[in-house]
């Protein structure tokens, strides 16, 4: 799949919850088309709601979410409509029990009305590419963590989204299957072009698969940091990885108000 040609761009976007909780303030950055954008920052700072907005599941109390060049605008929140498509992949895998792998992947196609035949080679095609084919008709309690998770990011690539929203997909793993998971993120990410906005509370995960780290800070943007590293050539164990990865933390400690040592 070619890379997507739409770039993601947040114009000040601000969200006030009743109450006056202030989620977001004034928050403003693009997600270049076919790039890939990480946003972290400290529990509560509005990351998720950040990607709600994108997502057309919450509404921005002002501001705009724009796709680039086609801009599609509803509520203060990115209408998505006919070619331009967005998928959404959430903490937790939402996985239907009674439905096997290649059913769940299947099933935005299924909704969509996409005849049988045509959503199952195309759902066999994403699992494929997920390394998930030895496991297309277990059932959901028959897989790892991991695989579920997996399962998941199939089925939000099945659509062959333009955009891809990934909210924290591997929070609930262990360390080494984030490790694993992250590397496939990557490869699943760069295979389908899509212009990907990923929220996570790792700073590893965010230099090991960005190019642009949005560091985040109460409400607002404290930070946005280019990674100076090529995608094709990271290595978690090499000085270069490691002096991001210091960089980086030193900026969410800061925008944490927390004195970096």
């Amino acid at each position: 799949m070619s890379a997507s040609h739409v770039s993601l761009a947040f114009r000040r976007v601000s969200r006030t919850f009743p109450g006056g909780v202030v989620a977001l303030n004034d928050v403003s950055f693009s997600v270049p088309a076919g790039g890939l954008t990480a946003v972290i920052g400290p529990s509560g700072c509005g990351k998720t709601t950040l990607l709600r907005i994108a997502a057309g599941l919450d509404r921005a109390t002002s501001g705009r979410v724009e796709l680039i060049p086609k801009s599609i605008l509803k509520d203060g929140a990115v209408h998505f409509a006919g070619d331009r498509k967005t998928s959404v992949c959430f903490q937790d895998p939402r996985l239907l029990p009674w439905r096997s792998v290649i059913d769940n992947v299947a099933l935005p196609l299924e909704l969509a009305g996409i005849a049988r035949a045509d959503r199952m080679a195309r759902a066999s095609q994403v699992i494929a590419a997920a390394g998930l084919s030895d496991a297309k008709y277990r059932m959901p309690s028959q897989l790892s963590g991991g695989m579920r998770m997996r399962v998941a990011l199939a089925r939000a690539l099945v659509t062959r989204p333009e955009v891809l929203l990934l909210d924290e997909p591997c929070s609930a793993v262990d360390e080494f299957t984030r490790m694993q998971l992250d590397e496939e993120i990557r490869r699943v990410w760069q295979a389908s072009g899509a212009t990907t906005l990923l929220i996570t509370h790792s700073v590893s995960e965010a230099v090991w698969l960005a190019d642009q780290i949005v560091v985040m800070g109460g409400a607002s943007i404290d930070e946005i940091y280019q990674v100076q590293l090529p995608q094709g050539s990271r290595d978690r164990t090499s000085a270069g990885f490691l002096f991001e990865v210091e960089t980086v933390m030193k900026l969410l400690a800061r925008a944490a108000g927390v004195v970096a040592t």
